[in-house]
């Protein structure tokens, strides 16, 4: 019973939309990340992406600092007793610190006067050219990378929360499976969609089993099909009819059921008309039979509507008559569950 219950425990998508999946045994992976690296660089994690802004300018102004120190060596710059009319490549430069901080000060445009190029070594003077060009792009990289992950569209979809349970009751005479979506910011979100597949095994007509097989869940808001206004608080429903990847789903079989059923907000920022995305999913421990949501959306007395997010996951017992019937056994099974 231990090793059904963790199956059943095992999610293909976190709670917080996080891809659960570890991808192993790639072939040639590090060739496949490089070859597309603006997306490896935008995907980094921050600590990574710190890493990387710092050292682009750090290893930038080293290299080319010991460019020219070498320079410097090649003609005979730093060697003893030389010739008063002997003029060194970079003036005020005898040591790989000072090549150093002349690279700094070349590529950050700080030009303090001490050191300099001379005009007796063209190799010099190529060198802070090439370096401006190279290090320039290399810097556009690493600043449009960094800013392309700080104004990501994936942190607007933090701040659309989906609910943390769903509910099975009655809407309209059918059977539905609800779940709660809301927007937490003031900035509206148009063209709002909600999407489900159910992930399960599944056995097909010539006997081959498929460990993980996904079936389409719609989801509706009302019968009108149109996008909604998702600036309250809304409860969208998935009728549990013979259509249904669902159906025959009872109070009975729910918690013995093996399936994972991902949920997919998609959404268009209204100040920025960017696509964002926000995911979330459902096992059977987290689907509640027979209950239906409180209302989370209240008036004052000014005439202004509050949507109180205390009572967002909060639910309660359906009063339709043929779940009260059930409530009693339901909790008894859910109990027994729990111990095994």
């Amino acid at each position: 019973m231990a090793g059904r219950k963790s199956a059943v425990l095992r999610r293909i998508v976190n709670k917080d939309g996080h891809n659960n999946v570890c991808i192993d045994n790639v072939e040639g992976m590090v060739k496949l990340y490089l070859h597309d690296i603006w997306t490896t660089a935008v995907d980094m994690k921050w600590r990574y992406k710190l890493t990387l802004f710092a050292s682009t300018f750090i290893m930038t102004w080293f290299i080319f600092g010991v460019i020219f120190y070498i320079i410097g060596m090649g003609n005979g710059d730093f060697e003893p007793g030389l010739s008063s009319n002997h003029t060194p490549c970079v003036l005020n430069v005898q040591t790989l610190t000072g090549a150093f901080l002349f690279s700094l000060e070349s590529q950050t445009t700080i030009g303090y006067g001490f050191r300099c190029i001379s005009e007796a070594c063209p190799l010099a003077i190529f060198t802070p050219v090439a370096q401006l060009v190279i290090t320039g792009l290399a810097e556009i990289f690493a600043t449009g990378a960094f800013l392309a992950k700080l104004v990501r569209p994936k942190k607007r979809a933090e701040t659309i929360k989906l609910g943390q349970s769903a509910v099975v009751c009655r809407r309209r005479g059918q059977l539905c499976l609800m779940l709660r979506v809301a927007n937490m910011r003031k900035s509206l979100l148009i063209q709002s969609q909600l999407t489900g597949k159910l992930f399960q095994s599944n056995v097909t007509e010539e006997g081959e089993k498929t460990q993980i097989h996904q079936s389409s869940v719609d989801f509706h808001m009302d019968s009108s099909g149109e996008s909604p206004f998702l600036i309250l608080p809304l409860t969208f429903y998935h009728v549990l009819d013979e259509r249904s990847p669902l159906s025959g789903l009872t109070a009975e079989n729910l918690l013995t059921r093996d399936f994972e059923l991902l949920v997919t907000l998609n959404a268009t920022m209204e100040s920025t008309a960017a696509m964002c995305q926000s995911r979330t999913s459902y096992v059977p421990q987290e689907i509640l039979w027979g209950y239906e949501f409180k209302p989370a959306l209240f008036s004052t007395p000014s005439g202004r509507y509050v949507a109180n997010f205390k009572f967002f996951d909060k639910v309660q017992a359906s009063n339709d008559p043929a779940f009260v019937s059930n409530n009693t056994e339901k909790l008894k099974l859910e109990e027994d569950y729990k111990k095994k």
